[in-house]
């Protein structure tokens, strides 16, 4: 029997896994939006504190000390942090049901492209490898965008901030924030792309493993009827082997995360450089204060980056193998 055909009322763009996955994100780009303009405006909020400590700071250590700017600060600081958790709830619930969605259409398209090939192709397709993807591989589009996806929009907003911010006290004050920035990009960088084949191979391996099983046990009585117990074991124990190792693999370059290192490097150089700055008289001591709390902001991509973008392959590969099953 030959494959047929099966109407989808919603078509989508399966040349690549990044244009299939966007003509599915693309029926929802409203909320696309939502999730943009959350990040921007949570991480612009998030600069405003430092920025308002270091007013506050040089108002506490003025002679007599400026009451009313601080009073301003710390309402300023209680107003913006207000408004960045609503940000930040309109992000999260958005990014969420993108990805739940994402998970529902991925799923359903398919479920219907597996109904619609021929008989050839199921006899020559693990039942277990088909039943990794339908089950677990559409699961980690979800993921992939929700935190994935969500956190590396919002863990980008936050490296702009010091760039953007840093000169208003001194305009060489943004060479610290511009080397974290290349040198974060190229490590970043080459860890992806390492990580990327590392993570082909995990899904491949996991994939082979569930397979097996699934035709052991589908096939359990002639197993016990022809006494193959301990070589089906074997055999388990080889795929189980073969993908713990490529998990270790990707675990041990997961190790090699560079940007935690930059991260000190970087405060180093602007502390440095900041008090440099303030013994010249160029800059006072909230400005340096300010400075290093804006620093601080390359913090939360660091560490995000290192649980999302070690996922993101790993996520992708799963988005290559459902693209190829829908095919």
């Amino acid at each position: 029997m030959g494959e047929f055909a099966i109407s989808s009322s919603r078509p989508t763009n399966r040349r690549t896994p990044r244009r299939w996955i966007l003509s599915h994100l693309m029926r929802q780009w409203w909320l696309f939006i939502i999730v943009l303009v959350g990040a921007f405006g949570n991480a612009a909020l998030a600069a405003a504190m430092p920025v308002l400590i270091g007013v506050a700071f040089d108002a506490a250590l003025a002679i007599p000390p400026q009451m009313e700017t601080i009073g301003w600060a710390a309402l300023g600081i209680f107003a913006s942090q207000v408004i960045r958790s609503v940000l930040q709830l309109g992000r999260n619930f958005a990014s969420s049901v993108m990805g739940e969605r994402l998970e529902r259409d991925t799923r359903q398209e398919l479920y219907v492209s597996l109904l619609g090939k021929s008989m050839t192709f199921h006899d020559l397709q693990p039942v277990g490898d088909t039943m990794a993807r339908a089950t677990n591989d559409v699961r980690e589009l979800n993921l992939m965008l929700n935190p994935g996806v969500n956190l590396v929009i919002g863990s980008a907003n936050f490296l702009i901030m010091p760039l953007l911010l840093a000169p208003r006290y001194d305009p060489s004050l943004i060479i610290a924030p511009l080397f974290f920035l290349v040198t974060y990009v190229l490590s970043l960088a080459r860890y992806m792309n390492v990580l990327s084949r590392i993570a082909d191979r995990v899904r491949l391996s996991f994939g082979v493993m569930n397979a097996r099983l699934a035709e052991a046990i589908d096939g359990i009585e002639m197993v016990k009827s022809t006494a193959q117990e301990t070589a089906e074991v074997g055999r388990f124990e080889n795929n189980a082997r073969a993908y713990r190792d490529a998990t270790v693999a990707q675990g041990r370059e997961e190790a090699k995360f560079l940007p935690l290192l930059l991260l000190g490097i970087t405060e180093a150089i602007g502390f440095t450089h900041a008090l440099l700055l303030l013994q010249a008289g160029r800059i006072q001591v909230g400005d340096v204060v300010a400075y290093m709390g804006l620093l601080s902001l390359f913090g939360l991509p660091t560490f995000i980056s290192l649980l999302a973008y070690s996922r993101l392959p790993l996520r992708m590969a799963s988005a290559r193998r459902t693209r190829a099953t829908t095919n």
